[in-house]
C-alpha cells in the first residue's frame, strides 16, 4: 500500500498559487499567513502578476515544504482567508 507521502520527496520546494482581488496589501498579507507555517520564506519566493482586467493579482509562493501535514495546514490557512480567492 502507497503512502501519500510518496508523491513528495521531503524536503522539497513547492510552489503555491494564490489568486484574490487586487488589493494593495494583499501579496504582504499572504506571505505571511504562509510565513506562519514556512518561516524561511521570504519576498525572494514570491512571484506576482496581475490579471489582464488589472482586477485580480496571481501569487505564487515556493516554499521549501517538509511534510504533507504542513502543506496541509497551509492550504487551510489560505482557502480560510478572507482575501484569498482560489488556491492551486
Amino acid at each position: 500500500m502507497s503512502n501519500k507521502d510518496d508523491l513528495f520527496d521531503f524536503p522539497c520546494r513547492f510552489p503555491l498559487k494564490i489568486m484574490g482581488d487586487r488589493h494593495d496589501e494583499f501579496a504582504v498579507t499572504i506571505l505571511e499567513v504562509v510565513k506562519q507555517h514556512a518561516p524561511a520564506t521570504t519576498e525572494a519566493d514570491l512571484d506576482v502578476r496581475e490579471s489582464s482586467s488589472g482586477k485580480y493579482l496571481a501569487l505564487t509562493v515556493t516554499i521549501t515544504a517538509h511534510s504533507r501535514e504542513q502543506l496541509d495546514d497551509i492550504y487551510r490557512s489560505l482557502t480560510s482567508h478572507h482575501m484569498v480567492k482560489v488556491v492551486l
